[in-house]
Order: structure tokens, then C-alpha cells, then sequence
């Protein structure tokens, strides 16, 4: 996601959206674990999608 589309959520919207990608980064873990992930980079996209959202709410505090 990009970080522009992100600027435009307000911190309610932001949150969730943190939530669901963390939820995400659990599950892409858990199925990497058990050798059935398709596409391991997801992983590192899903943390790069997590800093975003992390440091968009930080600027708006």
C-alpha cells in the first residue's frame, strides 16, 4: 500500500488497518512455518506495509 493512500485514512482507519496487517504477518508466519507459504516475500512486504501505517500515525500525534 502506498503511503500516500495511507495520509488519506484518519487514525480510526489507520489502526484497523494495523491490526488486519499484523492478523496477516501472524498468519504468513504460521504458514511458513508449516512449509506452506506460496510467496515468501510477502513477509517482508506486509512489515514494510506495518512501518508505513506506524509512522503515518506517528506524524499525525
Amino acid at each position: 500500500m502506498k503511503a500516500a493512500e495511507l495520509r488519506e485514512l484518519n487514525a480510526v482507519e489507520l489502526n484497523k488497518k494495523l491490526g488486519e496487517l499484523k492478523e496477516e504477518l501472524f498468519n504468513l508466519r504460521f504458514q511458513h512455518a508449516i512449509n506452506q507459504l506460496d510467496n515468501p516475500g510477502r513477509i517482508e512486504a506486509v512489515k514494510k506495509d506495518i512501518a508505513r501505517v506506524m509512522t503515518i500515525l506517528a506524524e499525525k500525534n
